[in-house]
């Protein structure tokens, strides 16, 4: 190698892991590198193409010297012309004369003017072993440098790009890592500070909190399935508050509630006259969104000329007000929920499949309440306290009133419970309620099944009744937190003066004295 190129390359190579060493991201770092090969060693149009797991195929990811265009052309199928080959085989590949090179593809179309004298080089970009991807470059033919000493320089400057690269990988999955972390923390944040919050702890609810926290700070388009009353519109907005959105707005449009020929104006905006009774010039749903959130509940319902726009808003944020042929971009998130089958929907053309595809991202199921009874009596016991703030009166149910509501099969989910606690607070004379007031308030198809399974006598309860339920609640987080209150509290998610008033309430202060103590006696043994 002449002592001047040798030189060349090694201030390049300096400059190189220089570039690297200070990039803040993958792109700005390979784009570095590349502009140095170009710039400094006349390697004209450099390209790191990278395989992509998802696709299966090779991309162009960074490179100089090529249009936008010609960058977005150069995708390659793994068995396809030289840069599938090199990734394939795992080796150098050097082209003398690239028109003359049956391989040679030219996808990007960049090389048509110098075509038939250039040459072309490409190394894989090895890591652990395995190619991840190559690095391209193209030579003139008047450089007087042999083609082996600029294979071993660029496998060099290839193993730099595959160290930055796992080192990138490795940032990129603690960065995810952190964000999980730091959603799951505002969620609790959330739940003591009174902000929206799942109430039940069953199994299949805390497997939707871990789905709402692993994608709420994302901006993938989640789809919300489940039927009606479960709480679809409680995830969206705690989606929503968990996602960096929050503080942005959060619109909500219920695509059953609003009439067909309204609805394409309600989400989309229209201009003065664009239709009769369009007497002024009005903004959509999705632009009122714009930097925050949509969440687009009855989704199942939007009409067939409208699903075409909405996949045009996914695909590209882009819309038209009705009457006017100006495109706004905007930045939404969008969140969608149906207590209908959309797969079932497509089948009957009642639904486009590409945009089942696009709303389908990350589907999270909510279970109806009859397949998770367990979460009832809380449930039960959050609409009672809330009823009490509300109301200023505290109402409680006999243990048979309350057998017959962890039986019910509660059709319309949480949000029947809710109403047929409030309608209990505002419609009894007496604080306690009975089986025999309770029934009227029920479905009536379910009465008699419910009716059936219980014991006839109100005072042979076969269940604790909730303020049992509470109490026991209580003592068991004071005794699991060492009898602290305000450790106690935080479990609970209660404030400590609303621990300090269940504690008196119940009568738990000797409860506490004794744990306590007993405690100590258990330290002062094992010293």
């Amino acid at each position: 190698m002449h002592a001047s190129v040798h030189g060349l390359k090694m201030s390049a190579l300096l400059a190189i892991a220089q570039v690297i060493d200070q990039a803040i991201d993958l792109e700005s770092a390979l784009d570095g590198v590349l502009k140095i090969l170009s710039e400094q060693l006349s390697m004209q149009r450099a390209t790191v193409t990278l395989f992509d797991p998802e696709t299966g195929q090779l991309s162009i990811n960074a490179s100089y010297g090529l249009t936008l265009e010609e960058k977005r052309r150069g995708v390659y199928k793994l068995d396809e012309g030289v840069t599938g080959r090199i990734f394939q085989t795992g080796e150098p590949y050097y082209v003398p004369d690239i028109d003359k090179e049956p391989l040679f593809l030219d996808k990007t179309g960049s090389r048509r003017v110098k075509r038939g004298m250039i040459s072309f080089i490409g190394v894989p970009i090895i890591l652990h072993g395995d190619p991840i991807g190559v690095l391209n470059v193209d030579r003139l033919f008047e450089d007087e440098v042999s083609f082996e000493e600029d294979v071993d320089f660029l496998k060099v400057v290839a193993t730099l790009i595959g160290q930055f690269l796992s080192l990138n990988e490795k940032i990129m999955a603690r960065e995810a890592a952190l964000k999980r972390e730091n959603t799951s923390l505002k969620y609790q944040i959330s739940k003591k500070s009174k902000g929206p919050y799942i109430v039940g702890q069953s199994s299949a609810m805390v497997e939707v909190q871990r789905q709402m926290e692993k994608v709420s700070p994302t901006r993938a388009t989640v789809l919300l399935l489940g039927e009606s009353g479960v709480g679809k519109t409680l995830i969206a907005r705690i989606i929503h508050e968990l996602s960096e959105r929050k503080g942005n707005p959060f619109i909500k449009v219920n695509c059953a509630s609003i009439p067909g020929n309204l609805l394409e104006s309600e989400l989309f905006g229209h201009e003065k006259g664009a239709f009769t009774g369009a007497t002024n010039t009005r903004p959509g749903r999705f632009e009122e969104a714009d930097t925050g959130t949509i969440f687009l509940d009855e989704i199942g319902e939007l009409p067939m000329g409208l699903q075409a726009k909405l996949l045009r808003v996914l695909q590209d944020k882009e819309l038209e007000r009705l009457g006017s042929n100006r495109t706004r971009t905007i930045d939404v998130r969008i969140l969608a929920a149906t207590n209908r089958d959309l797969g079932h929907l497509v089948e009957r053309g009642k639904f486009r499949l590409d945009l089942y595809y696009r709303l389908n991202v990350f589907p999270i199921r909510v279970p109806p309440l009859r397949e998770r009874k367990e979460d009832i009596t809380g449930l039960l016991n959050h609409f009672l306290h809330k009823m009490a703030n509300d109301y200023g009166r505290s109402i409680h149910l006999t243990s048979t009133a309350l057998d017959a509501l962890i039986r019910y099969d509660w059709p319309g989910n949480v949000r029947e419970m809710q109403n047929l606690i409030e309608r209990l607070v505002i419609m009894s004379e007496e604080d306690r309620i009975s089986l025999e007031f309770l029934k009227s308030y029920l479905s009536p198809g379910q009465t008699a099944a419910v009716q059936e399974t219980l014991p006839v006598s109100e005072d042979a309860p076969r269940h604790t009744s909730l303020k049992e339920f509470e109490r026991n609640e209580v003592m068991a987080a004071l005794e699991r937190n060492g009898w602290v209150q305000y450790k106690a509290a935080e479990a609970l998610g209660l404030s400590a003066r609303q621990m300090g008033y269940r504690v008196k309430k119940y009568g738990l202060e000797s409860m506490i004295a004794e744990g306590r103590a007993k405690l100590r006696r258990q330290k002062e043994n094992q010293l």
